[in-house]
């Protein structure tokens, strides 16, 4: 229980708060005003939501000591008081309006000495969203503040993204808007934003902070995955890697989790150290099963691993190694054979393969075994030909197993 707070106290702590917002606006000081307007992360308690909770009239003195800042600080000191009680809704509707008469200031300002602050509100209308959502959700009613937060947000964008200094700040306003867009599952409204960025000639992407390329080619890479364009996901999700802050370890295993499915599938595999140093191990067995060619130790991992690689959408990424994992079979087949009638090394009866699945405990016949050998050699992971009648997959004897050279199947 938060102690006895005297009418006198809260007023004063009240109106210090103000003054520190209306200073850190006047002196163009956007570190302090970021730090002032980061509502989501305080806690229950703070000598401000106190005050606030212990002088109700709290809208009035902000109105009447800084009228011409009033459709700002009101709903600003409104959005604490309802976070501070997990009110989240009624937070979010009062941060929404906040934040909607910061912009309008913020378009006013010639220089970007604010970008800090805005960058700040883009973050907190999110993350309140957020909460907001799962407040409303919970009381049966409609989780609609998140995408609300996204309109705001383009407006936002739409502030930025234009020929001038405060272009700088676009980038990050557009990974608030990925990270909105995944979590609603509408990642098709990426798009736009995306040709913005990427053919705008007011842009220069090398000019944008690190930080926020890294975020940025994370989640484009994301989409690339998605769309099964597996060579520019590879682009760039190994930019996001080989960029990201090595000391981050979370973010790290973030784009990798995307990443190895991606040089899997164009035929790169990682080292078991990789995936135990970053937690990864679910991917330990479809690489062992790429490498032996062991179709049910696959079909295993898949199984395992069913909702964690769906909730990652990379399941279909996973499921599509099948065909690399035949090659190896027939690989390993064509191995054993060159042993034991090296002259006939390069003909594998396709009841062989039968045979070798049976052992594997996967039951197919002969038809459909060579319609799987047809479709391997139609991707160019096997060179050779039919010999339809006698039921032979004749090997080319120059190159018989194409690597696949970061190409995908």
């Amino acid at each position: 229980m938060a102690a006895y707070l005297s009418m006198g106290e809260a007023h004063r702590r009240i109106g210090d708060y103000l003054s520190r917002v209306t200073n850190a606006i006047s002196y163009s000081d956007g570190a302090a005003l970021a730090s002032l307007l980061s509502v989501s992360s305080a806690p229950a308690s703070t000598p401000l939501s106190d005050a606030l909770a212990a002088f109700p009239d709290f809208p009035r003195l902000a109105g009447d000591r800084f009228p011409h800042l009033a459709d700002f600080l009101v709903p600003l000191l409104r959005a604490i008081h309802s976070h501070s009680v997990q009110r989240f809704a009624d937070a979010y509707s009062s941060f929404e309006k906040a934040s909607s008469a910061f912009l309008q200031e913020f378009r006013n300002w010639e220089t970007p000495w604010a970008m800090e602050a805005m960058h700040t509100v883009a973050l907190e209308i999110r993350l309140i969203a957020e909460k907001a959502d799962r407040e409303l959700a919970t009381n049966g009613k409609n989780p609609d503040k998140l995408q609300a937060a996204g309109s705001f947000l383009m407006k936002v964008f739409g502030t930025l993204a234009v020929k001038g200094p405060k272009r700088i700040g676009a980038l990050y306003v557009t990974c608030q808007l990925f990270k909105i867009y995944f979590r609603l599952g509408t990642v098709n409204l990426c798009r736009s934003v995306i040709r913005s960025i990427e053919t705008a000639r007011n842009f220069d992407f090398e000019d944008f902070p690190v930080k926020d390329k890294v975020t940025y080619m994370y989640y484009t890479g994301r989409l690339e995955v998605f769309n099964e364009n597996f060579l520019v996901a590879d682009q760039k999700l190994t930019y996001a890697l080989m960029h990201c802050n090595s000391q981050s370890e979370s973010n790290l295993r973030r784009i990798l989790k995307f990443l190895i499915p991606v040089k899997l599938s164009i035929g790169v595999l990682p080292k078991r150290t990789l995936l135990e140093r970053y937690n990864l191990l679910e991917y330990a067995d479809v690489v062992t099963a790429l490498k032996r060619g062991d179709l049910r130790l696959l079909r295993q991992a898949l199984d395992r691993h069913e909702d964690q690689f769906l909730k990652s959408g990379v399941y279909l990424v996973l499921e599509k190694l099948e065909l690399q994992v035949y090659q190896r079979l027939v690989k390993k087949i064509h191995n054993i054979q060159r042993q034991k009638e090296p002259a006939k090394a390069h003909q594998i009866k396709l009841d062989v393969v039968v045979r070798a699945l049976k052992w594997l405990e996967i039951d197919m016949d002969v038809d459909e075994v060579e319609c799987i050998m047809a479709c391997l050699i139609y991707k160019n992971l096997i060179k050779g030909y039919f010999a339809h009648k006698s039921k032979v997959l004749v090997l080319s004897k120059q190159d018989p197993f194409p690597k696949l050279n970061g190409k995908p199947v």
